[in-house]
């Protein structure tokens, strides 16, 4: 049986937040929603006018940055190719930051193995594991700069000063629509995509 655990991280590839306990055919949607909208998580926000850099399958709406869908996207699209339109660069650069998280959970994954082979625990149990698991990893992160594990899947970033998370209202607590929210997200995914335009030489999205 497999599980849907949703997680957030740092460039420091430390685990800011960890919501486990949904089967693997939970919607990803699902999850996300019951993540922001349940207080009792203690989601994370950005600080406003920042985001989060998210895969496909979460909301375009405040605060969570996704690519633009239909387009190539993996690193791996690109390996003998360079990015042809605006589209393709801005997806390319999205999925390089985000590649992150990718490397955090490879990490995660080869240090404890048992998540790859959970035992028949009940569900509670293997909850814990999967959280307790990712709090040993930020410990040996914050502990262990030479650790081998992190310089195989990682990147020199402990050097980086850690940002200060600011407080601020939740979207979801914003008298503003959904519909107007992914607005704002889809125009400043518009926006940033023109910029590596203008950059690169290419034509801007109208």
């Amino acid at each position: 049986m497999t599980w849907n655990v949703m997680c957030a991280c740092d460039f420091d590839m430390k685990f800011t937040f960890v919501y486990a306990g949904w089967e693997g055919s939970a919607n990803d949607c699902r999850v996300f929603n019951e993540a922001l909208n349940n207080p009792k998580f203690e989601f994370s926000h950005p600080p406003h006018g920042e985001y989060y850099v998210v895969d496909s399958g979460y909301p375009s709406t405040t605060g969570f940055l996704m690519p633009f869908k239909g387009q190539r996207y993996h690193r791996n699209d690109y390996r003998n190719r360079r990015p042809k339109t605006t589209v393709e660069l801005f997806n390319n650069r999205h999925s390089s930051t985000r590649n992150v998280i990718e490397r955090s959970f490879d990490s995660l994954n080869k240090r404890f193995p048992i998540l790859s082979i959970m035992p028949c625990f009940p569900l509670n149990t293997q909850t814990c594991i999967v959280t307790a698991c990712c709090a040993l990893h930020n410990f040996i992160r914050e502990e262990e700069i030479a650790d081998k594990n992190f310089e195989e899947f990682g990147e020199n970033w402990w050097n980086r000063e850690p940002e200060e998370i600011q407080d601020y209202v939740p979207p979801t607590h914003i008298s503003i629509s959904l519909a107007e929210r992914r607005r704002q997200m889809d125009d400043l995914r518009k926006k940033i995509a023109n910029e590596l335009a203008i950059k690169a030489g290419m034509t801007q999205i109208t």
